[in-house]
């Protein structure tokens, strides 16, 4: 890394690894930037305070890393967190006043909590048992919960629609689990088939 162009600190920008939002910029000497990679929490150079500061040390909303990249200039910082909070002083998700949320990225997490079943087929769990049954009943439930989101769609019950539509959803996320494909594999389908 370059750290002369600033007079020994470096830009780094931090961005949510989930949902992309870039939640704030701060600046890193050398020293700042190994403690981050040793700690695996982001510490900065504080111009104000005139010191090392890890974020969170107040407030306990610390960023831990999940990656950490250089610009093609080196003289820049992308690092890629999991907050443990808000990221702002003032109580917002982001410096930026944004909302640090994508409903979107539900599905995502809920892959990954199905993935997870698969692996480990705990005891109890509506998920195991779905897997345990086999393909035959997991397709015949994504079946059924189709034909109850059409007859909710045509009832014109919304709410209801929205119910077995998530229903038809989760089976067939579980559905693509069982055959070795993930909900991300879906959207990589339909990006190939979108023209705008």
């Amino acid at each position: 890394m370059n750290f002369n162009k600033l007079g020994g600190l470096i830009p780094a920008i931090i961005q949510d690894s989930e949902t992309g939002k870039v939640l704030m910029l701060g600046f890193m000497n050398e020293q700042a930037l190994m403690l981050t990679r040793e700690t695996g929490k982001v510490t900065f150079f504080s111009r104000t305070k005139n010191r090392l500061w890890t974020k969170g040390e107040e407030s306990g909303n610390f960023l831990f890393v999940v990656s950490v990249d250089e610009d093609c200039d080196g003289d820049t910082l992308l690092i890629k967190v999991r907050p443990a909070g808000p990221v702002c002083h003032t109580g917002s998700d982001t410096c930026f006043n944004e909302k640090n949320e994508e409903d979107i990225l539900f599905l995502k997490r809920l892959q990954d909590f199905i993935d997870r079943r698969f692996r480990e087929m705990p005891d109890g769990s509506y998920t195991t048992s779905l897997f345990s049954s086999g393909i035959g009943r997991i397709a015949q439930k994504v079946g059924e919960e189709a034909v109850e989101t059409v007859i909710e769609a045509i009832s014109g019950d919304d709410e209801r629609l929205l119910y077995e539509a998530s229903d038809m959803l989760y089976h067939l996320i579980v559905l693509l689990t069982y055959k070795g494909f993930r909900i991300e594999d879906l959207a990589r389908e339909l990006r190939k088939r979108h023209h705008e």
